[in-house]
């Protein structure tokens, strides 16, 4: 199927379950016809996991649509705050204090605010990014009241290997017990469920462009 064709199925999903959900797509790797199919079809929220290729593909066309919406969904290196600051609208990524810290010196000096999401490890996976759900009060009052960072909620990456579903209903818990309302959960594979347990924001790869281009 096309792209418009692939969003046209997404978005009835998203009708069907929870409207008010965002889709964003995935873009990264993406060649540029690839991008202007998408624009062309009324897509204007992308997400982006590097940010060298993030500019590559949205700085010049931001000036031709000023409504597009940027979402850095991958990890952010502390050296690389600063250019994430100017270009990304969200950061889903936050998931350590040394990076809270530069986010919150970034922003004030860009005169910035940039909603962030709070990583969660889930699955307490030595080899992925994210908090401890037990260290989450801690991590977001750290971000509050020290950096002064507009937390707007929580993301996670389910491991490979155990039913998406219950890692999405842990998320949501952990978040309305922290009073947070924004959920970012939910791929290309099993997005239905997500939106289904709460997810705001669907972050969705091939199942909107196709297959990525190697």
């Amino acid at each position: 199927m096309s792209i418009s064709e692939n969003r046209a199925v997404i978005l009835q999903t998203f009708k069907d379950r929870r409207p008010a959900a965002k889709l964003i797509a995935v873009s990264k790797r993406q060649p540029d016809e690839r991008l202007d199919e998408a624009l062309a079809c009324g897509q204007r929220i992308f997400g982006e996991n590097r940010i060298q290729e993030a500019q590559e593909h949205w700085q010049e066309r931001r000036a031709a649509y000023p409504d597009l919406e940027l979402h850095l969904i991958g990890p952010l290196q502390t050296n690389k705050v600063k250019e994430a600051v100017a270009l990304f609208d969200v950061i889903h990524t936050l998931d350590r204090e040394k990076l809270a810290v530069k986010l919150g010196e970034e922003m004030a000096a860009q005169n910035k605010a940039v909603p962030c999401l709070i990583q969660v490890n889930t699955g307490e996976e030595e080899q992925k990014s994210g908090i401890s759900a037990q260290n989450l009060p801690d991590f977001l009052d750290f971000c509050r009241h020290t950096c002064g960072l507009p937390i707007m909620g929580l993301m996670c990456i389910p491991p490979i290997d155990a039913p998406a579903a219950l890692h999405f209903a842990f998320l949501k818990k952990i978040a309305g017990e922290n009073a947070l309302s924004d959920l970012s959960m939910g791929m290309s594979e099993d997005y239905p469920k997500a939106l289904d347990l709460g997810a705001t924001m669907i972050r969705v790869g091939s199942g909107f462009f196709g297959e990525r281009a190697l």
